[in-house]
């Protein structure tokens, strides 16, 4: 099974290269990058890590598979002693106190981090351009979006920069930007892997997860982030996925929502390239089944209602006393005021003056009560779903990705882009972006703590598209 990282562990222990030259082969790349997708280098730090991997190597030692690998992080991750910036005004100077559970699995694994990775504001987009460091151009074309808010993670993965990246995704900030620069991207089974050290955005549907060049290399990560955290309550235990698990044809029927494809939203090409792909799917024996589902203008509105609801709560603590940039004003009230008028993003105060407004007197049960309603019958929905099929298939996006500067004019067509992700993400289902059947992918869906299935079917994709 194709594996990066796999191909590297053997090229290290064979002493075909050095990790020493590796990782900085990867610090030039990502020094002369024209593509915004750097945040802050770490290359103090990873040239550190490398020098002791080629002692072991040199003193015979056994190294772990991740062991000397390069891997980037989205800079919404706490690394302690580094910037965690957010991409934000507010956090550019600030530096981590301590070090995200996820990410630190990956450092005892002996993982090499390279670089903080561009993204949008908080995550607050799905452009990769709300963001004080500058667009994030697409690996595919450069005119383009990167995606987001994972953009910088995504391109650096897709012009091999890192041999892979962790990003966050809340409502498809994985799942899209992998679709726009052709990799895989994996939105685990919510709670899966532990959310402590990420910034939160909207904690009931943020997920860490991989972004990679190969199925194999996705279920390898996965597999060191993945466990139970006492740091994180909602975090579960999980079995350990295997190569044969993955490896294996269990699939039998494949579901995908009508409305999905017969949306007027939809592009034409990727409309036609998806039912193409249904048809080849069917060609190899198995049953595909129309399913019907919540328009997609209610899964948006019911996930930005819950989504600026809880950013606006998360980041009220962010007011410039404990932490960030602060900016002083006649007194303490306007001080936080000006604080947060300057410092955060248009995007960033457009979601903390719409969450307000949702949970204000007057307007919560009206609103935010409906959209928690509306949340538990889309999760019924997909529960009565995989009664009838084994995974569901859906484009990422309903379009192509815009060229840079079309998403800034209009927030609301950026929101319009998450049409067909956010609606898993309210699920907290396992939802897998593969770059194959349309000019962005595809995404391959299961049922709860079912994530070696999406990737089961993502290597038969792989073969049959």
């Amino acid at each position: 099974m194709d594996s990066k990282i796999k191909e590297i562990h053997q090229q290290l222990v064979s002493k075909q290269i050095t990790c020493t030259a590796l990782v900085q082969e990867k610090l030039d790349l990502l020094k002369q990058n024209t593509y915004n997708s750097v945040n802050s280098l770490l290359d103090t730090l990873a040239l550190e890590l490398a020098a002791k991997v080629d002692a072991k190597i040199t003193n015979g030692e056994t190294i772990g598979l991740l062991e000397g690998i390069p891997f980037g992080i989205k800079d919404v991750y706490m690394v302690q002693g580094t910037y965690t910036t957010a991409s934000s005004d507010l956090l550019k100077n600030y530096k981590s106190p301590y070090t995200a559970t996820a990410i630190q699995k990956l450092l005892d694994a002996g993982a090499i981090p390279l670089v903080k990775e561009n993204c949008d504001s908080f995550g607050h987009g799905s452009s990769s351009e709300n963001t004080i460091f500058g667009a994030v151009k697409n690996a595919v074309n450069p005119e383009l979006v990167g995606g987001g808010s994972s953009g910088g993670s995504a391109v650096n993965v897709a012009l091999d920069y890192t041999v892979f990246s962790i990003g966050g995704d809340t409502g498809g900030s994985i799942r899209q930007p992998a679709g726009y620069n052709h990799i895989y991207g994996l939105k685990p089974t919510y709670g899966r892997i532990s959310r402590y050290g990420l910034m939160a955005y909207a904690s009931s549907t943020d997920c860490v997860g991989p972004l990679a060049k190969s199925i194999e290399d996705i279920r390898i990560v996965l597999n060191v982030m993945s466990g139970k955290d006492p740091k994180d309550q909602t975090s579960t235990t999980s079995e350990e996925i295997t190569e044969e698990g993955i490896a294996a044809s269990s699939i039998k029927t494949v579901g995908y929502f009508k409305n999905f494809i017969e949306s007027e939203a939809i592009d034409a090409q990727i409309k036609a390239d998806f039912l193409a792909a249904i048809e080849k799917i069917k060609a190899k024996g198995i049953a595909v089944k129309e399913l019907d589902f919540f328009k997609s203008d209610i899964l948006v509105s019911t996930y930005y209602t819950l989504a600026m609801a809880e950013t606006a709560s998360n980041l009220s603590r962010l007011d410039g006393t404990n932490y960030g940039n602060r900016i002083e004003g006649d007194n303490l009230i306007d001080t936080y005021a000006v604080t947060r008028s300057e410092n955060f993003s248009e995007e960033t105060k457009r979601r903390i003056v719409g969450g307000n407004q949702v949970l204000s007197q007057g307007f919560s049960d009206e609103i935010y009560l409906k959209g928690l309603a509306l949340r538990d019958q889309i999760s019924e929905n997909f529960s009565k779903d995989f009664e009838e099929v084994d995974v569901i298939l859906s484009p990422v996006t309903p379009a192509a990705p815009p060229k840079i500067g079309d998403s800034l004019k209009d927030p609301l067509a950026m929101y319009l882009s998450d049409a067909y992700t956010v609606g898993f993400s309210l699920g907290q289902l396992p939802t897998l972006t593969v770059p194959q059947g349309t000019t962005t992918g595809l995404q391959i869906t299961a049922a709860k703590n079912n994530d070696e299935l999406v990737m089961q079917f993502a290597n038969f994709l792989k073969d049959t598209l």
